[in-house]
């Protein structure tokens, strides 16, 4: 079981609030990922759940127990680091039997818990290597093992990719999403980037100068957003927000179009320039500046023959516009 319950948790540092007031309820079982910008506060409500922080008022339940100041050892959560955290001089098989060996677990059984991490991570031929001997990414790996032997009721993860390259990145995404899937254990992971969050998240949690901005899942929040920040936070590109006439016209103080939701037409309402076009293939992305001074990204098709210079009308999408309201809410 990996229940986990927030209530009122606050963390401040001196005169200065960094987690002002946060009630959460992550399930047994989910993958919820915590994001945001630099500075947000989303480690330190992982390291408040880890034990690693102290609260400064609330209450931290983990499966229906008061957790709040149990210290990090007892109550029952597995952390994985952004830096490996190996020892040098031990193989594999060290690195990842050695929270047993301080829990005083026999040998045999070390070793029949190091197997099995080790098959569920690819690392059986890797055993009895050196971290120095290893790649990036098998060095994450062995430091998720080690967090894996000890079966914990929740694993957390605090930006864990952020070492490795965009590739490598990319393998890692996906090994520890079926790593999810296979152990079926609750997962707190902590990144800023939105793209890790909308591909590997059951929930996600937006947070911004620590408080939750919006909670659900990568469409909720994709096609849903509450407010403004989230609008402009999630999504790659992000979305077009655009104020003035525009948005007037439609009853708000700014509306919201998703790059992909822009009809190049031959009489749309809003024309522009094509300044820097971005072809990726399968897509083209179009940075076009209206008439009116606004700035757009638009998503085309891999083949679109638009110039940096050539001039563009486009359209809205029916239904695809997103509209807030003066204090940045979406309205209905």
């Amino acid at each position: 079981m990996g229940k986990i319950t927030l209530k009122h948790v606050n963390k401040s540092f001196g005169d200065v609030a960094v987690i002002p007031d946060i009630n959460l309820s992550i399930e047994d079982g989910e993958f919820v990922v915590f994001v945001g910008p630099s500075g947000c506060g989303k480690s330190t409500l992982l390291r408040l759940i880890a034990g690693l922080e102290d609260v400064t008022s609330g209450q931290i339940d983990i499966d229906g127990t008061d957790a709040t100041y149990l210290p990090p050892a007892k109550r029952g959560l597995a952390m994985v680091f952004q830096s490996y955290a190996l020892y040098p001089h031990m193989t594999v098989r060290k690195n990842i039997a050695f929270p047993l060996k301080m829990a005083g677990l026999p040998e045999d059984e070390q070793e029949k818990k190091v197997q099995n991490a080790a098959r569920i991570l690819n690392l059986t031929n890797y055993l009895d290597r050196r971290p120095g001997q290893l790649s990036g990414g098998q060095r994450q790996r062995v430091a998720i093992g080690r967090a894996i032997v000890r079966e914990p009721a929740a694993f957390l993860f605090d930006e864990p990719l952020s070492n490795l390259d965009a590739a490598l990145r990319v393998t890692m995404r996906q090994e520890i999403t079926e790593l999810h899937q296979s152990l079926k254990t609750t997962m707190i992971y902590v990144t800023h980037d939105q793209v890790e969050a909308m591909t590997m998240a059951d929930k996600i949690v937006v947070l911004n100068a620590g408080n939750i901005e919006q909670v659900g899942s990568p469409l909720e929040l994709y096609h849903r957003p509450a407010n403004l920040f989230v609008a402009g936070f999630i999504g790659s590109p992000k979305m077009n927000l655009i104020a003035g006439a525009a948005a007037q016209a439609q009853g708000a103080t700014t509306i919201g179009v998703r790059p992909e939701h822009l009809d190049i037409t031959d009489s749309g309402p809003w024309r522009g320039v094509v300044g820097l076009t971005e072809h990726l293939g399968s897509d083209t992305f179009l940075k076009v500046t209206l008439d009116s001074g606004e700035a757009l990204t638009v998503r085309a098709g891999g083949e679109v023959a638009l110039r940096h210079g050539d001039r563009i009308a486009l359209a809205p999408q029916a239904g695809k516009i997103h509209r807030f309201d003066a204090d940045g809410k979406a309205m209905a």
